[in-house]
């Protein structure tokens, strides 16, 4: 059983920035992919940042150039860096791992930013 558990939400003003934690119960390797997603209330689960086991990354254009994805293998953990956050970035943020096309979804982080 995979076990994705996320931390760093919290509570910051517009501008400022947060980096999220997701560590993974096993290696990060063994997932073809790692990312973050994000859930607003009333709106559609949203993919912001993703990062393949070779290494590439792809971000939302919502986030570009404000988020950026990173992995530490040592550590299976993937983290997401965010910058100069905005409003309409306030949701739950969720870590998600996919193996032999298998989704794995940790428990979720909330991330406020109050204008």
């Amino acid at each position: 059983q995979v076990q994705l558990v996320e931390s760093g939400g919290g509570s910051v003003q517009a501008g400022g920035s947060l980096r999220l934690s997701c560590q993974a119960s096993r290696s990060t390797l063994s997932f073809s992919t790692m990312g973050w997603y994000r859930q607003a209330p009333g709106k559609q689960r949203e993919l912001v940042a993703r990062i393949s086991k070779s290494g590439i990354s792809d971000v939302a254009d919502s986030v570009k150039g404000r988020f950026t994805i990173s992995r530490d293998n040592a550590k299976n953990t993937v983290f997401l860096q965010m910058n100069s956050l905005k409003p309409e970035d306030t949701a739950v943020y969720l870590c998600n791992a996919v193996t032999l096309a298998i989704n794995y979804w940790g428990q979720g982080t909330q991330v406020t930013v109050s204008s």
